[in-house]
């Protein structure tokens, strides 16, 4: 797998709030776009999902995909590429909770309560990159970004 500190040193996947948005050829042969939250480690991109889940139905049919990582406010920065998709239980593993924690700050909400009482429901999709590329511009926008649309 391509190191991703190599490719965006700046960009910090380990704590970035936003979705990985996952792009893949659905049943009709039609591209789709899905968001998923995600936690980065050294096996790839986790995401879960529910087992009942369109995506995972769509993604046993072909495991070829396309992902993105990027901030839709100025300055422009992201990571994208092409890889696999694994799927598997998510058995006891703490990814679930820790995915909460990080896109909604705690679990005491309503929403967050929802998502880990079907824990036992969830399965991992590890996103297996196999080409990665970047992009940021921060230092190419700098006069044209107000300084308070800095992430």
């Amino acid at each position: 797998m391509t190191n991703i500190d190599a490719i965006n040193p700046g960009f910090d996947l380990d704590n970035c709030r936003i979705p990985l948005r996952l792009a893949f050829v659905d049943g009709h042969e039609f591209p789709r776009i899905v968001s998923l939250w995600f936690q980065y480690t050294k096996e790839g991109f986790l995401c879960a999902t529910h087992k009942d889940s369109w995506i995972v139905e769509q993604l046993k049919r072909r495991s070829k995909v396309g992902f993105e990582i990027a901030s839709n406010t100025p300055p422009y920065q992201g990571i994208r590429g092409t890889g696999t998709v694994d799927i598997f239980p998510l058995k006891e593993e703490p990814l679930l909770e820790d995915l909460v924690s990080r896109y909604l700050g705690d679990n005491k909400s309503e929403f967050a309560q929802f998502l880990l009482k079907r824990k036992k429901d969830e399965l991992v999709l590890r996103i297996n990159p196999i080409k990665m590329s970047s992009w940021d511009y921060s230092n190419r926008m700098q006069d044209a970004v107000k300084p308070s649309l800095y992430p």
